[in-house]
């Protein structure tokens, strides 16, 4: 009987090396391949220590270089969407477009049965499914893979609880990186300083008012990129009660500030729906939904589609609903059902 054959994504990280270990262990024929996305140091030690764990466990090694269209889908899609007043998620756009999409194509070139990545996600009956490390489940990110490639993904760390098991197992593989640091988050934005990343990438800094949701201006903001829904820190303004950014008014260029009570909503309007299950799984109840990675699971009341716009009304109010965020759906049992961008 032939291996089937799977290609994982090798980052040199822990998570991917054990997930290689485990694959081998299931008798897999396993190959490593990693997406070379940035000319910088990090991408090519990140090359190196994927190369050296390969060698290590005697599997074939691939570099695919994707360095442009990484900057034209990820990085230009990112400035764009700080200069229209929204807060992106580049890692939902790069699993879907990269590590479930241009990787999956590259797999099935080398007539490859399965993706794999180290992930804390479950794959079951086709669905996606939390992850059991609770903490670490990563559901949230992977909602806008398409549906199709799903019965072709393997989670291997999907039975682990936390990161300590993994670092044991890397232990006991004898893997170079068993203490290695996790990588951060947004890969491009190095130390996380995306302000720095955006001015050196040509945004300029473009200053305006900061104004009560009543039109009283309460002050300047040196920039509306810089600021955050939900922000009270660094507005420099005072006022009788503590204030939070409401709104980034793009086209008048003010900062809209309010009360805390202000920032509750309980409706908000998405779009561009990717649905993980069949479309009716939206209309059972109960249904819930998360606006953001570490955030609840929100219950649902209503949605209605209209124009392939989805308005979303939730139970009670949920706090700073974020404009280029998503808002990804879950049934009682834990599965994924698919997610959409957050316009307003």
């Amino acid at each position: 009987m032939t291996k089937k054959k799977v290609i994982i994504g090798m980052s040199g990280g822990v998570d991917s090396s054990v997930s290689a270990c485990l694959l081998k262990e299931e008798g897999y024929e396993v190959i490593g391949a990693t997406m070379q996305l940035l000319n910088n140091e990090e991408t090519e030690k990140m090359i190196e220590d994927a190369k050296e764990i390969c060698n290590q466990l005697n599997i074939k090694h691939y570099v695919f270089d994707l360095r442009k269209e990484f900057k034209q889908e990820i990085i230009d899609n990112f400035m764009n969407s700080y200069k229209n007043g929204k807060t992106p998620n580049p890692c939902i756009l790069c699993n879907r477009i990269f590590k479930f999409g241009l990787f999956y194509q590259k797999a099935k070139e080398l007539n490859a049965d399965y993706i794999a990545t180290g992930h804390y996600a479950k794959i079951i009956d086709n669905k996606l499914v939390m992850s059991e490390a609770t903490g670490k489940d990563q559901s949230y990110f992977l909602n806008q893979i398409e549906k199709e490639v799903l019965p072709h993904i393997i989670f291997p760390l999907n039975k682990y609880q936390s990161k300590e098991e993994i670092r044991a197992l890397a232990r006991k593989y004898n893997l170079p990186v068993s203490e290695k640091k996790d990588s951060q988050e947004i890969c491009f934005i190095p130390n996380d300083d995306y302000k720095t990343f955006l001015q050196k990438n040509g945004q300029t800094d473009k200053p305006g008012n900061i104004v009560l949701k009543n039109g009283k201006i309460l002050g300047k903001h040196t920039g509306l990129y810089k600021y955050t829904i939900g922000q009270r820190k660094g507005l420099n303004i005072s006022y009788k009660e503590p204030l939070y950014v409401l709104q980034l008014d793009t086209k008048n260029n003010n900062l809209i500030v309010g009360t805390n009570e202000d920032l509750m909503k309980q409706e908000l309007i998405a779009s561009n729906m990717n649905y993980l299950v069949d479309k009716e799984e939206l209309n059972k109840r109960p249904l819930y939904a998360k606006i953001r990675s570490r955030g609840n699971l929100e219950e649902v009341e209503t949605i209605e589609e209209n124009n392939k716009e989805l308005k979303v009304t939730f139970k009670n109010k949920i706090r700073a609903i974020t404009p280029g965020q998503f808002i990804v759906f879950y049934n009682d049992k834990s599965i994924c059902l698919g997610g959409a961008t957050i316009d307003k």
